[in-house]
């Protein structure tokens, strides 16, 4: 007999590896509060250009700073009030964060928000997300009342209809155990898997939910979530965006879209900021 909780483990470790969506430069990197001026400065006070604080919500195995190092500045410099909290952590594991249950994660974004606008005085926000954290924020827009409080929500790379991890997450029902593993160790991630339980509540009935401003920022290089145009929602008020499909030259992959992408930054602003919004192409990238 095969030695499956020898072969369990290994393949565990990689269905982990593969979804993370960054995985913190240094582990001092996190112990420093995210900057003051404009970044979860909560006396920060939107301007009438851009009334609505911006709340950024990390991806799994990552967390409040090291996602946002770019975003963060790029939308302070920007005029906006800027804010990101943790998320999803599970009990003995220190920096890594979105582990723990989605629909649990979207609770506490529920009560990040309700902190958010009670200091800001705005009565909405906006959401923006990587990986995970793009579609986390579907449940609490869907089931926890989010829709009266967020105008937009701009997912960057997320994994709205779950993922194959290019096919991995097929095999799972050869390793018979390995999916009460991941479910028992790192909720999070059996959530994320094409066709949970998660996934089928929350996307039952439609991908959106009136009132709120859907973005969808995609690259065909996504090696996490796959096939990458399964992140695309459909419904009304949904933009979906290729980034191929504006600067071919364009070669991030599913981490690097949501680290430093300008690119994909500048779609982020126009989305924020549809008004004010302007041609988004591989000259972006130096904007």
């Amino acid at each position: 007999m095969l030695p499956w909780k020898r072969l369990l483990r290994p393949l565990a470790a990689l269905l982990l590896t593969a979804t993370v969506a960054v995985v913190p430069a240094a582990t001092a990197a996190h112990a420093a509060d995210a900057p003051s001026r404009g970044w979860n400065d909560y006396s920060c006070k939107p301007s009438a250009a851009h009334p609505r604080p911006v709340v950024l919500v990390h991806g799994t195995f990552a967390n409040s700073v090291d996602n946002w190092l770019a975003l963060a500045p790029y939308l302070e410099d920007r005029d906006y009030c800027v804010f990101s909290f943790d998320y999803g952590q599970l009990s003995g594991v220190p920096l890594f964060y979105g582990l723990g249950p989605i629909d649990k994660s979207a609770e506490q974004l529920k009560t990040f928000v309700d902190k958010v606008l009670a200091a800001t005085g705005a009565p909405e926000t906006d959401l923006v997300g990587h990986s995970q954290g793009g579609l986390m924020p579907r449940y609490y827009l869907r089931f926890l009342g989010g829709a009266a409080k967020v105008n937009a929500l701009v997912g960057i790379a997320p994994d709205n209809h779950g993922t194959t991890l290019s096919g991995i997450t097929n095999l799972l029902p050869y390793f018979p155990g390995i999916q009460d593993l991941l479910t028992t160790s790192t909720p999070a991630l059996a959530d994320q898997v094409v066709g949970s339980p998660f996934l089928t509540k929350l996307n039952e009935g439609g991908d959106t939910v009136p009132g709120v401003k859907y973005t969808v920022l995609a690259t065909k290089y996504d090696e996490v979530v796959t096939p990458y145009r399964s992140q695309f929602l459909s419904g009304s008020g949904v933009h979906n965006v290729l980034l191929q499909d504006l600067c071919p030259l364009d070669l991030s992959e599913h981490a690097a879209i949501g680290l430093f992408d300008r690119i994909a930054f500048h779609e982020v602003a126009n989305a924020l900021d549809p008004a004010h919004a302007t041609a988004t192409t591989c000259a972006s990238a130096l904007s």
